[in-house]
């Protein structure tokens, strides 16, 4: 068996890390879990944890990066399967409202992200992943005739903005698949508003 390379022993353990973390801070919330916690979760010290990440916060921030990734993916895939325009879209963005169902996603993304590392920071990440599957669903639909040219970031910034909301809304609700209907309607009514 071939010995791993140190890179290949710090992918193995920042990977444990972020990925303990995002179960530890998706369950319990970042107020009430512990660096301790993520680290005995992962199988690590605390020590390592704080070699890899530098604390709590940087932990956090890996967690919500990886959250942003995989959303994404699931967006573009949503995206794809649809075959493009104004359809795509609208599955994107009720994809991004299934999303919201998840508590993981729901406590690290919706109630946490902006307490934790800021307004400014969590919309720059944001842009690097959501919001760019989301402007670049737009920019797929005005090219395909389904939707009207116009300031295409300022438009999926509102979209954005509008399905977060729904977002905290599933996560309150007691029917989250009712509501969930309920929304996805109100994202069809929003996005018709963009049609051609």
């Amino acid at each position: 068996m071939a010995r791993r390379t140190q890179a290949q022993r710090t992918d193995a353990t920042t990977g444990r890390l972020v990925c303990a973390a995002r179960e530890l801070f998706g369950g319990k919330g970042y107020a009430d879990t512990s660096i301790d916690a993520i680290a005995a979760a992962a199988g690590v010290t605390k020590g390592a944890a704080y070699h890899h990440f530098g604390g709590k916060v940087a932990l956090f921030r890996a967690a919500f990066i990886r959250e942003q990734q995989e959303v994404a993916a699931k967006l573009e895939r949503a995206a794809v399967e649809e075959g493009g325009g104004w359809v795509s879209l609208r599955r994107g963005c009720h994809a991004f409202l299934e999303c919201c169902k998840d508590r993981r996603f729901r406590q690290i993304v919706l109630l946490d992200a902006q307490s934790v590392l800021g307004w400014e920071a969590v919309r720059e990440m944001e842009y690097a992943h959501v919001l760019r599957v989301l402007l670049e669903g737009l920019r797929a639909a005005v090219e395909a005739g389904d939707v009207v040219d116009g300031n295409l970031a300022q438009r999926a910034q509102l979209l954005f903005g509008a399905l977060c909301e729904g977002g905290m809304l599933l996560a309150r609700s007691a029917d989250p698949a009712a509501d969930l209907s309920r929304l996805a309607d109100e994202t069809d009514r929003l996005l018709r508003a963009f049609k051609v």
